[in-house]
């Protein structure tokens, strides 16, 4: 992974890798070649359909993107980002998950049935040694994580049960969702735009995808690959994203995919891009800007993780706008049979949401 620093911020991408819109290919061949890398040198695969990914030893990704957009202005040029999940990565909020009692009210597993709203978290594995009880979720084997410590340091890595916790906020709040988790993070929540990009594009039956990952992109320009998937999943469907805002701290950048919301894309209504507040402001470390759809309860969140030593209940606190993403979700899950479909649901809850507001957003309390 390289990480240049563009306006005081990261921007993270895989070394020796472009993204290149299939019509290109010819033009991004004779620009690597131009960089001094030999046709032998360099591999070309496809990893979503219409795009092509050309990887070269060495390669200054940077100076290839920036002469590819010059050369090809209405075409899809960009690095392979790397993504981060966000709960305490982007920004430090308050640090790792707390070990929390168990609340006293009851999980509430999937009540089943036509009206319920199908969701899918993508995010880490989901540990299954946790107060989720198997009856809140589904995931098939590839799905379910078991890795706690892969660097071997005596801790937890940073993304033990990321995804228990998201989906137990979902249950916490709703029994008419059927939560599947599928895994695209690593147990230190880290992916690939790619691998971002290829997992979406292999879903099927979701009504609601629930995204609390991203990061900043080269030139502040939509992330190439990760576009065209979005717009393959969302185009005429009836389907929603709801995407964290990071945790930055910052107001004046584009943070993706949430910030896909305020695009010139024709499915940017589809998408909600959530902040995350405290009960009585913006949090100072949510990010925010003119994409931001709405805010809701990010700040120390108490929802299921994992049974552990140091976790005594499988509970924890835990803060980023990774959990306040789930709020929303639960919110629109709540309306969507009443309101007749997940994108009139979503709709709802930014109007409500519009009748409170903290901070100049419309705030989901």
């Amino acid at each position: 992974m390289r990480t240049e620093v563009q306006s005081g911020r990261p921007v993270r991408f895989v070394a020796d890798e472009i993204l290149v819109s299939e019509r290109g290919a010819g033009i991004a061949h004779r620009t690597l070649n131009g960089l001094g890398h030999r046709s032998g040198d360099i591999t070309e695969d496809e990893p979503h359909a219409g795009l092509r990914r050309f990887t070269a030893r060495g390669l200054d990704v940077t100076a290839a993107v920036r002469q590819l957009r010059g050369q090809l202005p209405d075409a899809v040029v960009g690095p392979n980002h790397v993504f981060m999940s966000t709960p305490y990565e982007h920004g430090g909020p308050f640090g790792p998950p707390m070990a929390a009692d168990a609340p006293p009210s009851k999980l509430a597993p999937s009540a089943g049935g036509a009206s319920s709203v199908r969701v899918v978290v993508m995010d880490t594995g989901v540990y299954v040694d946790s107060p989720l009880l198997a009856g809140c979720y589904s995931a098939t084997p590839e799905n379910i994580e078991t890795v706690l410590d892969s660097d071997d340091n005596g801790e937890l890595d940073s993304d033990v049960g990321h995804a228990n916790f998201i989906a137990g906020v979902v249950v916490q709040a709703t029994d008419a969702a059927q939560i599947r988790i599928v895994k695209v993070l690593d147990s230190f929540g880290v992916c690939t735009e790619a691998d971002l990009a290829t997992a979406i594009g292999g879903l099927t039956d979701v009504d609601v995808l629930n995204l609390s990952l991203g990061g900043f992109s080269f030139g502040d320009q939509p992330p190439a690959i990760l576009s065209a998937a979005l717009s393959t999943f969302l185009s005429g469907t009836g389907r929603v994203v709801v995407a964290a805002a990071g945790n930055d701290g910052i107001q004046d950048r584009p943070f993706w995919p949430a910030a896909f919301a305020a695009s010139d894309s024709p499915w940017a209504s589809q998408v909600l891009a959530v902040a995350a507040h405290d009960g009585n402001s913006v949090c100072d470390w949510s990010n925010r800007g003119s994409w931001v759809s709405l805010v809701a309860p990010g700040a120390e969140i108490v929802s299921t993780f994992i049974h552990h030593p140091g976790f005594a209940s499988g509970w924890a606190a835990w803060s980023g706008t990774s959990f306040a993403a789930p709020k929303v979700v639960a919110a629109v899950v709540e309306r969507a049979a009443a309101a007749g479909s997940v994108t009139a649901a979503a709709a709802q809850v930014k109007a409500e949401a519009g009748q409170q507001q903290l901070g100049g957003f419309p705030a989901l309390r």
